[in-house]
């Protein structure tokens, strides 16, 4: 073998360790961000939550203790108000690594009138959790009726720059969003590309692993078919995500979510599937097969939901007579 060709071969082997140490290395430092959409659901009570609290229970220090993160969705029915999130802040202070994410008020993503008015009073609460860099992202969640056509995608790059200066990123449904120059042009503007399961009908948008920015999202919606375009007004709205995903259903979405993560700075995991506590439930079992290790689980959620038994950390706690 001549020297030159043994050089050669040892540049190769040199080279290959480099990047597989570089891709362990990526491996050990992608941040992924597990929590439910929401913490204040009357149907928590005594399922997530104690049935008896004390007078200092909070429901969102009360989630820090299990997750990294929570998705505000009072955000998107009316504007945060400043002095609810700097209780926020402090509540969730027991976790360091904690952050928030929030859905930007509906006004602006499922009707097209906001005022230069609107926009001041949701910055005002959304500016406290900036500055104190706990907002992960800002959420611009679109209905299904939202389509990909010149007027939409038009608004869309508008609400962009008007709110450019918050970690963006984008929920569509429609079929019609999976589009390169779609995915470019968010790229181009780095705003994320939100990630989603929900049920399949029509022209909905399928599972995807997306990366559009730093920062990556996915959100579980639960498979309600029955339920998810229902117009029955007998039905119970919380119908539309009473859905429990099975281990068997989760494993592909935590792949999704490895493949997210790796190209992210951080990647948010959010269960909307809320509904008595099983976005909870969800949200526990995907930090599971993630990390590989067994988790924090609140006693109250391992006693109704029995499967939960064989990743919790801790024995279950000895029943009180009192």
């Amino acid at each position: 073998m001549t020297p030159r060709i043994l050089n050669r071969r040892l540049a190769k082997n040199f080279f290959a360790i480099v990047k597989r140490a570089a891709k362990r290395e990526k491996e050990r430092s992608v941040d992924v961000r597990i929590g439910p959409a929401g913490w204040a659901y009357q149907d928590w009570k005594g399922i997530v939550y104690p049935k008896r609290r004390q007078r200092e229970f909070r429901e969102a220090a009360y989630l820090a203790a299990y997750f990294d993160t929570i998705e505000i969705n009072t955000s998107f029915y009316q504007p945060l108000r400043p002095e609810h999130c700097r209780q926020w802040l402090e509540i969730v202070s027991i976790n360091p690594r904690f952050l928030f994410t929030a859905k930007l008020w509906q006004k602006f993503t499922h009707e097209n009138d906001a005022t230069a008015d609107d926009e001041r009073d949701v910055r005002a609460g959304f500016d406290v959790l900036h500055a104190a860099g706990k907002l992960g992202a800002l959420l611009l969640q679109f209905p299904f009726s939202f389509h990909h056509t010149a007027d939409s995608l038009a608004y869309l790059k508008k609400l962009l720059k008007r709110f450019a200066d918050y970690p963006l990123v984008v929920e569509v449904r429609h079929a019609s969003w999976n589009n390169k120059d779609f995915y470019k042009m968010l790229r181009e503007t780095g705003v994320g590309f939100c990630n989603i399961d929900q049920p399949i009908i029509g022209h909905s948008l399928e599972p995807s692993n997306e990366i559009t920015a730093a920062v990556g999202y996915v959100r579980l919606h639960g498979r309600r078919y029955d339920t998810w375009f229902s117009d029955d007004p007998n039905l119970p709205s919380a119908e539309r995500y009473n859905y429990l995903y099975s281990e068997k259903e989760l494993e592909p979405w935590a792949a999704r979510v490895r493949s997210v993560a790796n190209d992210a700075e951080t990647t948010f995991v959010i269960t909307n599937n809320h509904y008595q506590g099983k976005g909870v439930v969800n949200a526990l079992q995907l930090i599971n097969l993630l990390t590989g290790a067994k988790v924090k689980v609140p006693e109250p959620l391992r006693q109704h939901y029995p499967e939960l038994e064989k990743i919790a950390s801790d024995p279950p706690q000895e029943p009180s007579l009192f």
